[in-house]
């Protein structure tokens, strides 16, 4: 007689959370399940991350990236902002800060898919013209009772019609992006599909061209004027692989972000290893400071 299939005890919904609370198009790459209020400013997020995923699942399948967490994270602050600090539907994200530090040792695939939860507390809620305007929230990421990761991270959020002055006219339609490089060797920057390698080589050993694909599923999820935070980590961390011979996998993100990256200009990543372990990863446009992380990297 057939044995009854292992199920994952869910005690959050048995649906993700509406797609459009966490700026996602597609349901696939929406990982949230609940959410619950704990106290003024304090909440309770709950996920699930598939056991098989293009980016955020190692291509042996035995761990979750902990980029994956970096994503998760994103979603339960939006999905929060949308819902208990009414922000409205439309409005958009800037990161500013998005800092996160994994125990990898804790990101194992197990027999059911993981259910994470994610305790969510904001603080400095600014408002302008009585609507939540930004905030910064910190985050500890749980699965069952193994403490996975903690977060922090610095948001603002605008209308459509301020985002369009502040993006000069650039939208999804007007703007193109450059016709993508030839990458890097994938097994060189931790990925197993060339679709996924996000730096072209240059002459230098320590700096790349990002390559903007904006057919990449992930990454573009849906049509966007630039190109978006989470690329540029990617970027961040497929560097320091490369760039540091000697170092591990990459398991903490220090990352502050200064402007767009724009999709029809060249983004430059240099890596720099430092001394004390890790890699500091600048991303450049046009000579300006686009993105800064400190990438830090597992001891092998």
């Amino acid at each position: 007689m057939p044995q009854p299939r292992q199920l994952a005890e869910t005690p959050s919904l048995m649906a993700t959370v509406p797609r459009q609370f966490v700026h996602r198009a597609a349901v696939a790459e929406t990982f949230l399940t609940d959410w619950k209020r704990n106290g003024e400013d304090r909440f309770s997020v709950s996920a699930q991350w598939p056991r098989a995923h293009g980016l955020h699942v190692s291509s042996d399948r035995s761990a979750y990236e902990p980029l994956l967490v970096v994503e998760t994270v994103r979603q339960a602050g939006t999905l929060i902002a949308h819902t208990e600090y009414d922000v409205p539907l439309g409005f958009h994200f800037v990161l500013q800060q998005f800092e996160v530090d994994t125990f990898p040792e804790h990101l194992t695939l197990g027999p059911v898919p993981a259910e994470p939860v994610v305790e969510l507390d904001f603080t400095e809620v600014r408002h302008r013209g009585g609507r939540t305007a930004g905030a910064r929230y910190t985050a500890e990421v749980h699965v069952e009772g193994a403490h996975v990761a903690s977060a922090r991270v610095a948001f603002t959020c605008v209308g459509d019609s301020v985002y369009r002055r502040l993006r000069g006219g650039r939208t999804p339609d007007t703007v193109s992006a450059r016709s993508v490089p030839p990458g890097l060797p994938a097994d060189t920057v931790g990925r197993a599909l060339p679709a996924d390698v996000v730096l072209a080589p240059t002459e230098r050993d320590d700096r790349w061209q990002l390559r903007i694909d904006t057919g990449h599923a992930v990454f573009f999820d849906h049509p966007l004027d630039h190109a978006p935070g989470m690329l540029l980590l990617e970027a961040a961390r497929q560097a320091a692989w490369a760039g540091a011979a000697k170092a591990g996998p990459p398991a903490s993100f220090h990352a502050v972000f200064h402007r767009y990256a724009e999709l029809d200009e060249p983004v430059w990543i240099e890596a720099e290893e430092q001394q004390g372990g890790g890699v500091n990863v600048l991303a450049t446009q046009e000579g300006a400071k686009v993105f800064e992380c400190q990438v830090g990297v597992i001891d092998e």
